[in-house]
């Protein structure tokens, strides 16, 4: 159990940081979420998969299982919101919260320390497959506006390409000169870290209360996602270690995504941030029995 706490306490101490810092320094969180998104991600993507041993095997299952279990949460949690007759904007909020999880600074560190490098290099290729697909199709579905302005969207950030230039860095035998891929490591390094602490930052600015759908929204995106992965990696019989990232990724918080989404896109924003905020403080009591679970797998 202390194995398993290990995981997660690091991370929470982390997080933690960034919330005391929230609360007593005055600090531009705009600017570090744009440097995240806009420069230390799209490093920390090309590093990975230039040093990656991962097969094309691998980072295929990875995928499929990603988008399997993707499209599995949207037609759950549209279904769950049909059933109980909820309004549209808080059936587009519930779906994203249900689909989007925080992959990156969530996910990338808890794989990184459950389930070390290795796990890590595979927890990459989930983001990327999570970049590529929910970046397309996630505007369309909250939107409504159809696939054509989700792809022109995509195609304006920096994310994409950097995922189109790790693939082809991984592709060809490309050796960079001049120590570049040591620079470009000692930027990567600072992607999680920093990405923690932002969490930290947005959860000390945020007023929030619970109620029954904040509570139930965020255990179907914690546990649901953790099932429905484990189902989907089953049937695809993925190894063992790919399994467990394949299931620990989709077991985490929603992401701050799914409030940029709806808050862009449209749906009830309030409800969404405060999922995004529940669901985070809850998977620290969620993440040690999941972790548990995927141990036993192996």
């Amino acid at each position: 159990m202390i194995a398993l706490f290990s995981a997660v306490i690091p991370v929470g101490c982390i997080v933690m940081i960034g919330f005391i810092a929230g609360k007593t320094l005055i600090i531009d969180r705009q600017t570090i979420s744009r440097l995240l998104l806009y420069v230390l991600f799209p490093i920390l993507i090309i590093d990975t998969l230039y040093r990656t041993s991962l097969t094309p095997q691998n980072m295929a299952g990875m995928g499929i299982g990603f988008i399997l279990t993707y499209i599995s949460l949207c037609l759950v949690a549209w279904a769950i919101a049909r059933y109980l007759n909820l309004s549209r904007s808080t059936e587009k909020s519930l779906i994203a919260t249900t689909s989007l999880s925080n992959v990156g600074n969530m996910g990338l560190s808890v794989t990184l320390f459950a389930l070390g490098e290795a796990g890590l290099e595979r927890a990459i290729v989930y983001l990327i497959a999570w970049n590529l697909v929910v970046l397309i199709t996630a505007p369309a579905i909250i939107k409504g506006e159809g696939w054509q302005s989700s792809l022109k969207f995509t195609l304006r950030l920096p994310l994409f390409w950097s995922i189109i230039a790790a693939l082809v860095l991984y592709a060809l035998p490309i050796k960079l000169p001049f120590n570049i891929d040591e620079g470009l490591n000692l930027v990567a390094e600072s992607a999680i870290p920093l990405g923690l602490l932002l969490l930290g930052l947005e959860i000390a600015e945020s007023h929030w209360k619970i109620s029954l759908y904040e509570v139930g929204a965020s255990f179907l995106r914690l546990i649901g996602g953790a099932i429905i992965a484990y189902g989907v990696g089953s049937l695809l019989r993925l190894s063992d270690l790919d399994l467990q990232v394949l299931i620990l990724q989709s077991a985490m918080p929603t992401a701050i995504t799914a409030f940029l989404m709806v808050n862009e896109f449209g749906g009830d924003q309030v409800r969404t941030a405060r999922v995004v905020v529940v669901s985070t403080i809850l998977s620290f009591l969620t993440l040690p029995l999941v972790l548990w679970g995927i141990k036993a797998i192996a």
